[in-house]
């Protein structure tokens, strides 16, 4: 009996040792981050040393130059990470509730935990409805707010008390600690609601800042010439739409809207200073720049502060070496570039978002890498780490070989970008379109110029600021003929049309 049983013993123990060897994945995400704000990205806010967590994360791993997205909004862009699919093949075209999220289409958690991954999902999804596919889930509900947050479950709503960066750390640690099964790999999502408007910092961070002017982007004054009727007809102007009591806490709150998102006292003092406030338009935008970007770069201290919690607890107690910490942001964001706040444009600032990587024994510390990726490669990245199977409908690859030091040889050249929620929040137009390295082609087609579609055509190596549409100069050049056949076959290669 003793001799049968041995063998099998043998294949049970070395099962169970092939699962502790496979890595666990945290993958931490925020709303709406923008790359300039990261240290590491470096800039023109890079001496205001905003992220030293996350720039330690990118000494020790590899940080991508040209991770993209295919649809510049946050629940669109949520269901591309979780499904590896575009906006036309998972259904989520907008952040509205005529375009809702099917949780029972193929997810890659759900097959992660078909090979023997325990799933946890904390924080911030932005999709209406119970989570499927993870063994511990906790989620805002919708936008969720900055204090005492409202958090669903299988066990229904809950709200907590404090500072929602701290709560959803609070709550990923705990999982780590003292909910998950310590005998499997596991890949956990720890989603913060942070840098999203409106920007409430926490108390400790509120006079960070205080006496720096933040340094602007040249292009703060816009006036969007040469640029088609999308850039004049948006409502994400710092200036014109970003306003001084719900963005700025300069003047009276909204009651209801305050305290409904449970904000408190802090900005009285701001409140007070600015009562008798009367600037001419240049003062004005000048002034709600800095206050946006202190606010912002407040908020990001405490998710890098955090990002730090979480970095300490996995050296403590030794999970530092077999689990991979993969940091991204739903899209990027305007830090006063163009005038603007926001997203949803394809311009660089919005359609471009951070991702860096640390994979201990597998990354290159302080590795650079700028190759085009794009968050449909999330959810084939997971699997492949995890060796488990790929889907062949979905749409993205595996940045695996990328992470190894290894680009495959037919790594993709350009990337394929579709924008749809028009008429909508700040009124940009619908439009798709085609980046490379190089150029970048633009079709807008939900304008107000009647039965027309209009253009732009970039060339980022001249104009990486994107100031100066050549689209009329160049209509008929083969270079602009070029990017149309490749736009023609992408839209195939993607299924689009």
């Amino acid at each position: 009996m003793r001799t049968k049983l041995f063998p099998l013993l043998l294949i049970l123990l070395s099962l169970t040792a092939y699962a502790q060897e496979k890595p666990n994945i945290i993958w931490i995400f925020t709303d709406d981050h923008s790359y300039q704000t990261i240290g590491a990205y470096g800039g023109r806010l890079q001496d205001l040393n905003p992220t030293p967590n996350l720039d330690k994360l990118a000494s020790e791993g590899m940080i991508f130059n040209k991770c993209y997205v295919e649809n510049s909004i946050c629940a669109p862009s949520r269901a591309a990470l979780l499904t590896g699919k575009m906006s036309h093949m998972n259904g989520k075209f907008t952040n509205t509730k005529k375009h809702p999220f099917d949780h029972d289409q193929q997810q890659f958690q759900k097959i992660l935990r078909k090979n023997g991954y325990q799933t946890a999902m904390i924080g911030k999804i932005h999709l209406d409805g119970n989570m499927q596919g993870f063994d511990y889930w906790e989620v805002l509900l919708g936008q969720g707010s900055y204090v005492d947050p409202v958090l669903l479950s299988d066990n229904g709503k809950n709200q907590y008390k404090g500072y929602t960066t701290d709560i959803i750390t609070d709550k990923s640690l705990d999982w780590l600690e003292n909910k998950r099964d310590k005998s499997k790999p596991f890949m956990m999502m720890l989603h913060h609601k942070a840098p999203h408007r409106a920007w409430v910092p926490s108390r400790e961070h509120m006079n960070l800042y205080e006496d720096i002017e933040i340094p602007e982007p040249d292009n703060l004054f816009d006036n969007y010439d040469t640029r088609t009727t999308a850039a004049h007809g948006q409502t994400m102007s710092i200036l014109r739409d970003m306003n001084l009591h719900r963005d700025l806490k300069m003047t009276e709150p909204e009651n209801e809207f305050w305290v409904k998102r449970g904000i408190d006292d802090r900005f009285d003092a701001r409140r007070e200073k600015y009562k008798d406030l009367d600037l001419k338009d240049d003062e004005l935008l000048k002034l709600k720049y800095q206050i946006y970007m202190k606010d912002y770069l407040r908020c990001i201290w405490s998710v890098d502060q955090n990002i730090g919690r979480v970095m300490a607890y996995l050296k403590e107690t030794g999970l530092d070496k077999n689990t991979i910490v993969m940091y991204s942001s739903d899209q990027g964001f305007y830090m006063g570039e163009h005038g603007w706040f926001d997203k949803r444009f394809m311009y660089e600032e919005s359609f471009r978002t951070p991702l860096i990587v640390k994979w201990p024994g597998q990354t290159k510390p302080g590795s650079v890498n700028s190759d085009l990726v794009q968050n449909i490669d999330f959810a084939e990245t997971f699997l492949d780490i995890a060796g488990a199977p790929i889907p062949d409908d979905m749409q993205g690859k595996s940045l695996v070989p990328i992470l190894k030091g290894k680009t495959p040889k037919d790594w993709r050249e350009s990337l394929y970008y579709h924008y749809y929620e028009y008429p909508g929040a700040h009124s940009v137009r619908r439009h798709e379109g085609i980046a490379n390295k190089r150029y970048k082609l633009i079709r807008f087609y939900g304008t107000d110029v009647k039965g027309e579609e209009e253009w732009e055509f970039y060339d980022l190596k001249k104009d990486p600021s994107e100031m100066n549409n050549l689209y009329l100069q160049l209509k008929d050049s083969g270079k602009i003929s070029e990017m149309k056949k490749e736009l023609l076959r992408l839209k195939k290669h993607y299924k689009v049309i």
